[in-house]
């Protein structure tokens, strides 16, 4: 592990492996309790099974399961609209918009209705709060007052402070485990934990990965992933992980074992001075397709088909190299999206005019 360490970026993927009995012949909701869950922020989000929403706290580095009871399939899902979405959430919560910040967005795939992770006021005092939006642009408060939840701890987090607020930045609900990516406060800082659900008090162990970062001509411990998913390649699984400045790399989950040290390849530089928001995967006409929000690079449709056959990158590169992309000039402000169903994704756009809910077609 110290070899590693002077050039790795070490993802650790955690996994409980003493009770994978346990956690596939239980049922989702068992080990779920009646009560409040004591959140101390509400970052991002995910969906599991029968309506189960995955919250990720930052300030107090667990991650929440809590049965929205939001259940009831849809027989076709409805494009959701709502202008000024902090104005409306601040109304319903009695405060003002400027107290109010949108932290991430999650469609329940069964419903379609729409989740939002809100920060109440600014600091550390901030209240979390979920708010749904119906299919019919209305918004509710998601109470949290005696529900049905489930709560993990996420180990080795940073103390409080700037870098704790990293230590969830990405969650993903696959084949019956939460998949998180964050920093710890471990010399390989940069990780990615999968998490059995329902969840257990088992211990976690974990799995280094290297990486090489082209557009800084090095190897990084540090650096967080910032968004992610899992797509099939070759039939298997496989972690599509995008860092700050824009590295794109694959890891095969087969691979991520206990004690096991395992090298991701970079399969794109998509161009430095720039910072990967929200990432999706898709189909059109056929074919397979990443779409890939940034801060300053606009929307990505970055297709997959070189993906399983890219050798990686391992020497510096100028600014992109790779696989390609093209750049979705009518999608502009973009900064969370999920898919609605196989045509459409709803979207949060920021413009001069505020934050607003959109149901695109998909590029």
């Amino acid at each position: 592990m110290s070899r590693l360490g002077m050039r790795a970026t070490a993802i650790m993927l955690a996994g409980i492996f003493g009770i994978a009995a346990i956690a596939q012949g239980a049922e989702p909701t068992a080990s779920l309790r009646q009560g409040k869950p004591d959140l101390k922020s509400a970052g991002p989000l995910a969906f599991g099974p029968e309506g189960i929403l995955f919250v990720g706290d930052t300030q107090g580095a667990a991650i929440f399961a809590i049965d929205t009871r939001d259940q009831a399939p849809a027989a076709a899902k409805q494009p959701v609209e709502v202008k000024d979405l902090a104005g409306k959430i601040a109304a319903i919560l009695g405060t003002d918009s400027k107290q109010v910040q949108v932290n991430d967005l999650t469609v329940n795939p069964r419903t379609g209705n729409v989740y939002v992770s809100v920060a109440r006021g600014r600091g550390p005092d901030a209240i979390p709060v979920i708010v749904r939006i119906n299919a019919d642009g209305r918004l509710e408060e998601l109470s949290l007052e005696n529900v049905r939840f489930a709560k993990a701890e996420v180990p080795n987090a940073p103390s409080p402070g700037r870098s704790r607020l990293e230590s969830i930045t990405d969650l993903a609900f696959v084949d019956g485990r939460v998949f998180l990516a964050g920093l710890s406060n471990e010399e390989f800082s940069s990780r990615l934990i999968a998490i059995p659900f329902p969840f257990s008090t088992e211990g976690i162990d974990g799995a280094a990965i290297e990486i090489y970062h082209g557009s800084h001509g090095r190897f990084e411990t540090k650096s967080p992933i910032r968004t992610f998913v899992i797509y099939r390649i070759q039939d298997q699984p496989h972690m599509l992980a995008a860092y700050t400045c824009t590295p794109l790399v694959k890891v095969p989950v087969a691979d991520l074992k206990a004690g096991a040290h395992v090298k991701g390849t970079t399969i794109a530089e998509l161009g430095n001075r720039n910072r990967p928001l929200d990432m999706i995967v898709y189909n059109k006409d056929g074919r397979d397709y990443i779409l890939m929000t940034n801060s300053s690079r606009g929307m990505m449709k970055i297709p997959t088909e070189g993906a399983g056959s890219a050798q990686g990158i391992t020497s510096r590169v100028r600014d992109k190299e790779g696989l390609g992309y093209e750049t979705i000039a009518s999608l502009k402000g973009v900064v969370q999206m999920d898919q609605l169903d196989d045509q459409r994704a709803v979207v949060l756009l920021q413009d001069k005019d505020g934050l607003n809910l959109q149901t695109i077609e998909l590029p």
